[in-house]
């Protein structure tokens, strides 16, 4: 009788938190450091939420081990509103299966709030490369096996994560030269060092435009404004096949429910602003404002995506 009392009381109290929530600022903690996508997507959607909720939102960087000093110290918080996180591919879908250990639970430690903004991936080679689309370099890769390189900011990164996921879905052998960040990575690709290489758009289109780069696929399900005229890998020969970095709202699990919709209703809102949107367009990113179970259903499908694909290529956290 006691402990139904007890859990009756901790539910009133929580039904009450949540009606008068929030009542102070709200961290939002950035897994990264910053000037990212990460960071523009949580400031850009931040400044537009706190308006209605009545509340500052209060961007934090804290970058480390690959998100994972950041995600461990938001899973500790207090599940009460205050203390939100960005969700990512990495930390959330890939991070779990490339660590062997990690000191939280992604699964158990986090609730899904709002799938927030996608941002596409493009592949990318030298322009002295001969192929003019993804189907030539497929074929040029598999006359020439190894012998090709491809570049990216690191092991486990998203861009080497991209690279892998296309090797096995073409059957191509390339071989990975990881970098410590993307402008070494660009460097050596653009020098003719590197032939080959996946990212968002922002830090490869200049080298586009100026010619030193072509683009022979993006990996979205469907073509980019930016770039009208390059096919999508699915539509190269390869159904299904979709990569792109996302980013979400994630809050402590045991965050109150009505805590939880509150915050995903106005993401949705924030999303829908024509300015949100423009600025997201500027860098090809898509803002979604996907609700609480949509999220938790989309992250449990990249999980599986990308396990796959890091257990099939054996990437392992340096």
């Amino acid at each position: 009788m006691l402990r139904l009392l007890v859990t009756a009381l901790a539910l009133l109290s929580a039904c009450a938190q949540a009606q008068t929530w929030p009542t102070k600022p709200i961290r939002l903690v950035v897994p990264f450091a910053p000037g990212g996508s990460s960071s523009i997507v949580a400031r850009t959607l931040a400044a537009e939420m706190e308006k209605s909720l009545g509340q500052s939102i209060v961007v934090e960087n804290k970058p480390g081990g690959g998100g994972n000093v950041a995600m461990q110290e938001v899973a500790r918080a207090d599940p009460d509103g205050y203390t939100l996180i960005i969700g990512h591919v990495g930390s959330l879908a890939v991070n779990p299966y490339m660590y062997s250990k990690l000191p939280y639970d992604v699964d158990k430690d986090f609730a899904a709030v709002s799938l927030l903004a996608t941002v596409p991936a493009i592949y990318v080679v030298h322009a002295d490369v001969a192929a003019k689309n993804l189907r030539e370099f497929v074929a040029l890769a598999k006359k020439e096996p190894g012998k090709l390189y491809y570049g990216s900011a690191g092991n486990g990164s998203a861009g080497h994560l991209a690279m892998e996921y296309l090797k096995q879905a073409t059957g191509i052998d390339i071989v990975h030269v990881p970098y410590k960040g993307t402008g070494p990575n660009l460097t050596d690709l653009i020098a003719g060092r590197t032939q080959a290489a996946s990212a968002g758009t922002p830090p490869l289109m200049p080298h586009v435009k100026s010619g030193k780069l072509r683009v022979i696929a993006v990996g979205t399900a469907k073509r980019l404004a930016s770039l009208p005229d390059v096919p999508t890998v699915a539509e190269q020969g390869y159904p299904g096949f979709e990569t792109s970095q996302w980013y979400g709202l994630n809050a402590p699990a045991r965050t109150p429910p009505a805590v939880i919709q509150r915050l995903a209703a106005e993401a949705a809102k924030a999303a829908k602003d024509p300015k949100v949107q423009e600025r997201f367009a500027a860098d090809d990113a898509e803002a979604i404002g996907a609700g609480p179970a949509d999220y938790a259903a989309f992250i449990r499908k990249e999980q599986q995506r990308w396990s796959e694909v890091v257990r099939t290529a054996n990437i392992k956290a340096d």
